[in-house]
């Protein structure tokens, strides 16, 4: 764009800088298109950050709109490609981002105080420049698409989706083809690994140990005899399922890697029952942290620690030297935190069991309403 004004430059700056602006796009294309929206949210985020930062460097140097760097573009094409989102679920998402980043450019550029013929001219530009980079993501979705149709690995993944998400289950000699047995018992192994080329590499090193893997529904999911022991990179593994339970299996291991968070290594989806069954009602967690917790004061650091303390409390199996160890403080500090949470909210322990109820159940309340009360704070 040549000559293009300071202010239009902060404009387009502004627009890459705005959490708010990637989330609006980010949730217009997910929202327009359920194949993106099967897609992590960061895996959208990272690639529309890729996209304002190339436009942003090629409309300051200005040129046709055709002539630039494209990379991000055609990166986000294949890798759409080898996710398996159909060329209608990608632009159909493509189409809501870009009215929404060209939407929002404009609410920037008013609040800016941009005169409208200085906007119109730039968002001429920047449509120009949009419809280039959209041509350029369709290209490289075909051309991914054409090299992953001649490998083994897109005909496993296919098998993989079949298998784990919808279609027609795969024949014998589709099953054979994948080095699979329609008889046999597999572990069902789900990573939190969603970008290709990391993807590839955590494929090669689970390969090891027989399976197969593939991109499915945007991360690197597989089925193998011999369940990995070992990962840098989050792994939920469920116990052997036959072929035909799969889909089950798999459902409950993709919720699963959302409970697990932000740890790592090998997680077993049984160990990850407890919370994964919770996890799959928000709505009940906030209700039951605010009908026993709501006279805390999240905005209270003293209040936190009592809270932390008596998650810790329990998850040490209510021991008050092991709880002192774990936050390394005195277990009279320990001891004074909890009667003051008792004092407040009258939080059960575990100290004073109640006989006409379940031990185990009152525990499992306290517990779940600490833990929605302290993810709720740190919202």
């Amino acid at each position: 764009m040549p000559g293009m004004s300071a202010m239009v430059r902060q404009v387009l700056e502004a627009v890459a800088a705005d959490d708010k602006v990637v989330e609006r796009v980010v949730d217009a294309a997910r929202g327009h298109s359920p194949e993106v929206a099967r897609l992590p949210a960061e895996e959208n985020r990272r690639h529309i950050a890729f996209l304002l930062s190339e436009g942003i460097a090629h409309l300051e140097r200005g040129g046709a709109p055709d002539d630039g760097d494209f990379s991000a573009a055609l990166a986000l094409g294949a890798d759409r490609a080898a996710q398996g989102v159909s060329m209608a679920g990608l632009l159909r998402g493509v189409h809501a981002g870009r009215t929404e980043l060209i939407r929002a450019a404009v609410e920037l550029a008013r609040s800016l105080g941009v005169d409208d013929g200085t906007i119109l001219d730039f968002m001429i530009d920047l449509d120009h420049y949009v419809g280039a980079v959209e041509r350029h993501i369709v290209s490289g979705y075909h051309t991914a698409e054409l090299q992953l149709s001649r490998t083994a690995r897109d005909l496993n993944a296919q098998v993989l989706r079949r298998l784990l998400v919808s279609g027609d289950f795969p024949d014998v000699s589709e099953l054979a083809r994948a080095g699979l047995r329609p008889d046999g018992r597999y572990h069902c192994v789900v990573s939190g690994v969603t970008d290709p080329s990391h993807a590839r590499t955590l494929e090669q090193r689970l390969h090891t140990s027989g399976g197969v893997f593939g991109l499915v529904e945007g991360r690197l999911a597989g089925l193998t005899h011999v369940p990995p022991t070992w990962s840098d990179d989050l792994l939920v593994v469920s116990p052997a399922t036959a072929l035909k339970s799969l889909r089950g299996t798999y459902s409950m291991c993709a919720q699963a890697l959302a409970a697990a968070g932000a740890s790592c290594g090998v997680r077993l989806l049984t160990d990850l029952a407890g919370e994964t069954a919770l996890a799959a009602f928000p709505a009940l967690a906030e209700t039951l942290a605010d009908s026993l917790l709501g006279q805390l004061d999240p905005k209270s650091s003293f209040h936190h620690e009592m809270v932390v303390t008596a998650l810790c409390y329990l998850d040490n199996g209510g021991r008050l030297s092991a709880t002192a160890t774990a936050l390394h403080i005195h277990a009279n500090t320990v001891r004074y935190r909890l009667d003051r949470l008792v004092e407040l909210s009258g939080a059960d322990l575990g100290d004073d069991p109640d006989a006409g109820r379940s031990h185990v159940l009152t525990t499992l309340h306290t517990w779940w309403a600490l833990r929605s009360w302290l993810d709720r704070s740190a919202r």
